[in-house]
């Protein structure tokens, strides 16, 4: 069975993500859109692409269903951030939105993203309609309609177009862009090989700034690494930043929708103190107020913030799904997770390392200090805090409601020689300590994998609570 996850679904490239699957997807989609569809004219759907092995055939493919189901395709030209396709989405009141892309998973990975009406990631109960969708096609033994590619583009069923300018034009009004091109800046900027390459330069290029882009070429075995940007897949960039001695870098992962940064000295800025950082720059820079939506494995500095400020905050389970509703129903100055997805008021309800990397540039250019230096006043205002994480792999993952359970019940009443104050199973197991720093383990939802997570006020208090979260997660994992 195909099932869909928090954000679409992903699978092995000839081991599940086959065309044949995928076509059965498209068909899926196709018929949800054909049943909730009330108007005259033919609804339309976005379908988009990351540089992953045959994404673009697997978009085209994608095209010919709905094609054949008589939905016209509006078909990127080329590989394109999701933020990017997801905009357009909004922007042409299209019905939905499909991404063809495994956003930061290892190569072997492809996807299927499923954009609403809204520019965000489909509701759950939407993803729920889409699996229903393709149980009445098995049980009917009903396999797609294809269109052929040629006769679809002349009937005008598929239209390829460019969602690159809408979406930029658009980023033009979140930031400053002259404020940023006061700024001089000389920065570094890492695609990972994804779709986010050549954006920051495109977006930039009438201002000030220099714009130096590393692994931009189209590489859809991305060098042999997951294209996440997290410190240990960012040596090239460091190594860029520090020969073009650049103010900073800034990198997004495969299909540009988190971020991940380095200062000019080497060091790694995390989605954490980013969003902390555009928090109170929105706050005290921009003069906006408004909720803060985080998720359970997101930092404290941010419960910090919103104290300082009097400002509503909402904390909910990992995924950018459950940030992007309240950002639709609440009125919300900046929602994200620590994986890099983060989202401002005015955009759409997704994550989005192409703004948040522009937002890191206004931070200088206001500021007009190096980015260590911004981020030290940060730590001195709402910290210490500092944050590391674990992925620790496992043979046989038990059930997740049920590991969770085993943690929770056996929960120490000590770690790191500090007390458990309190167990939070929202989400994974989250253990609070009395000094204010926490643990979680949490299972990941499409991978064998234990995500272990800490936030402690020193670099060794953080080591040592994730070796005991280690061998705590282990001994119910074994």
């Amino acid at each position: 069975m195909i099932r869909f996850g928090t954000d679409g679904w992903r699978a092995v490239i000839a081991d599940t993500f086959t065309f044949a699957n995928l076509r059965s997807v498209a068909q899926a989609v196709a018929d949800h859109v054909n049943r909730q569809h009330t108007g005259d004219a033919p609804p339309e759907v976005v379908v988009g692409y990351d540089t992953r092995f045959l994404s673009d055939r697997f978009a085209m493919e994608t095209a010919r269903v709905l094609a054949g189901n008589e939905i016209v395709t509006w078909l990127t030209r080329t590989d394109a951030p999701t933020p990017a396709i997801s905009y357009n989405v909004k922007e042409k009141c299209a019905a939905a939105g499909v991404v063809i892309t495994a956003s930061h998973n290892a190569p072997r990975y492809n996807g299927f993203k499923l954009k609403a009406t809204y520019g965000g990631s489909a509701t759950a109960e939407q993803c729920a309609l889409i699996e229903e969708e393709l149980a009445t096609m098995e049980a009917e033994a009903r396999g797609p309609n294809i269109m052929d590619y040629q006769q679809a583009t002349e009937d005008g069923l598929i239209r390829r177009f460019d969602p690159s300018w809408p979406y930029y034009q658009h980023l033009s009004t979140l930031v400053d862009l002259d404020l940023i091109s006061e700024g001089h800046l000389n920065v570094v900027t890492d695609a990972m090989w994804g779709a986010g390459r050549g954006a920051f330069r495109d977006i930039l290029q009438r201002t000030r700034t220099q714009v130096h882009e590393i692994r931009g070429a189209l590489n859809p075995g991305f060098g042999g690494i997951h294209p996440e940007p997290i410190m240990r897949h960012l040596n090239e960039l460091v190594a860029a930043v520090q020969r073009s001695q650049a103010d900073f870098g800034i990198a997004t992962d495969g299909d540009a929708d988190r971020i991940g940064a380095i200062d000019a000295r080497g060091n790694f800025i995390d989605p954490h103190h980013i969003m902390a950082l555009a928090l109170r720059h929105l706050v005290e820079h921009k003069g906006q107020r408004g909720d803060v939506v985080k998720t359970i494995s997101t930092t404290l500095m941010l419960d910090t913030l919103a104290q300082k400020h009097n400002l509503k905050l909402h904390e909910t389970p990992v995924g950018f799904n459950y940030i992007g509703d309240l950002m639709m129903r609440e009125d919300v100055l900046i929602g994200g997770e620590e994986s890099g997805g983060i989202s401002i008021r005015g955009h759409i309800p997704e994550g989005d390392g192409i703004l948040m990397g522009l937002l890191l540039m206004e931070i200088m250019a206001v500021n007009q200090a190096p980015i260590h230096e911004i981020v030290a006043a940060l730590q001195a205002d709402c910290g210490p805090a500092m944050y590391a994480r674990l992925d620790v792999k496992v043979a046989q993952q038990r059930p997740k409601k049920q590991l969770v359970a085993a943690l929770a019940d056996n929960a120490p009443s000590t770690m790191i020689g500090e007390t458990v104050v309190r167990v939070d199973t929202r989400d994974g197991v989250k253990f609070y300590l009395g000094d204010g720093s926490w643990l979680l383990i949490r299972p990941s939802g499409t991978e064998p994998v234990l995500r272990i997570y800490a936030e402690c006020r020193s670099t060794a208090a953080c080591d040592a609570l994730l070796a005991e979260g280690d061998a705590l997660g282990k001994r119910f994992t074994q």
